[in-house]
């Protein structure tokens, strides 16, 4: 109940979040503790709305990697600062790549420079048309 109730809104202060889950103010503060302490919560950051940021586009790009350059291109790659999440994954493609472009010059931007850096053998990019759901790490239903 905790952590859904940070989830929720991560500035509630102890007191608040006592109250919401029906439990001591001592509890909270302790069980918060040991929740950081165990790195179960890494720390506490805004949600950010891309639009108003001049982000326009999301963009998920698949990545085939030249053999034996994986871990190089991906820092390369995670470097851009437009560049939101480098994934490891199995099947087709070795790397996802998840990124916000302000409009359609800057994804060309991207394309022509860090897509097609060097030891980039094979790129997808999907533009995302609309987010249907995007939230954080959540715990799985009880």
């Amino acid at each position: 109940q905790l952590i859904e109730a940070l989830q929720e809104d991560g500035r509630l202060s102890m007191r608040k979040l006592s109250e919401r889950i029906g439990v001591a103010l001592g509890t909270v503060a302790n069980r918060l503790s040991k929740l950081e302490e165990q790195d179960v919560i890494r720390g506490y950051s805004v949600v950010l709305n891309p639009d108003k940021l001049g982000w326009e586009m999301t963009v998920v790009v698949g990545l085939r990697i030249v053999k034996g350059r994986l871990l190089e291109v991906q820092h390369r790659i995670a470097a851009d600062p437009r560049v939101f999440a480098v994934y490891d994954v199995t099947g087709e493609m070795d790397s996802l790549v998840v990124v916000r472009v302000a409009d359609r010059d800057d994804l060309d931007n991207f394309t022509k420079t860090v897509l097609s850096s060097e030891g980039v053998e094979r790129s997808i990019t999907h533009v995302v048309l609309n987010t249907v759901k995007q939230t954080g790490v959540t715990l799985p239903p009880e």
